[in-house]
């Protein structure tokens, strides 16, 4: 297997790139057939609205001259009341981060089938959260998922409760409903 080079992407870098993490998008998830169009159109509309937000950051893996995986998030707004139901015994006052500013949402986390259980996945995500100055970073996830939950959970991220289903400032990574919300301490809050 080739060896696999990280880099992050600057704003300008991820929009002009957004064509070909698309591709990357649509052959990981190799959904229903027939379906790939409006699967490309959701990913390009949500990463649209991603890489303008506050404090977005990219990273890309690439191996033979084609991405294989990348990740990216973003700060989450400081408004809204995303963590409303959560349980009362998550480790950290989610409200208070949320409103200083100090939570990064995960956005998307996809590594192309071949590179899969290699550790490009842990990789990328390491790359990506150490340079947020968050103190906490979340992701919505399907609890049918579990490669998502496992690979989660050993990289240190814990449930916090569950997203409302029109919750959209927590975005999720992998596909079906992704009702459950994750966390990770990036840093002593």
């Amino acid at each position: 297997m080739a060896e696999v080079f990280l880099r992050h992407l600057s704003r300008w870098q991820a929009e002009q790139q957004q064509e070909e993490l698309a591709d990357e998008f649509i052959e990981t998830y190799r959904r229903a057939h027939g379906a790939e169009y409006e699967d490309r159109q959701a990913f390009l509309k949500a990463f649209n609205r991603a890489f303008t937000r506050d404090g977005f950051d990219m990273v890309v893996a690439g191996a033979a001259g084609r991405t294989v995986g990348h990740a990216y998030g973003y700060l989450i707004d400081r408004s809204g009341g995303w963590w409303r139901g959560l349980g009362a015994d998550e480790p950290w006052d989610v409200e208070e981060l949320t409103v200083s500013g100090q939570v990064f949402a995960l956005a998307e986390l996809t590594v192309r089938p071949p590179f899969r259980r290699t550790g490009v996945a842990g990789r990328l995500l390491d790359a990506l959260l150490t340079r947020t100055d968050a103190a906490l970073a979340v992701t919505r996830v399907d609890p049918a998922n579990a490669g998502a939950l496992g690979a989660l959970s050993s990289w240190g991220w814990v449930r916090l409760g569950m997203a409302g289903a029109d919750d959209a400032h927590v975005p999720s990574v992998g596909t079906g409903p992704a009702t459950e919300i994750w966390g990770r301490a990036l840093r002593r809050a």
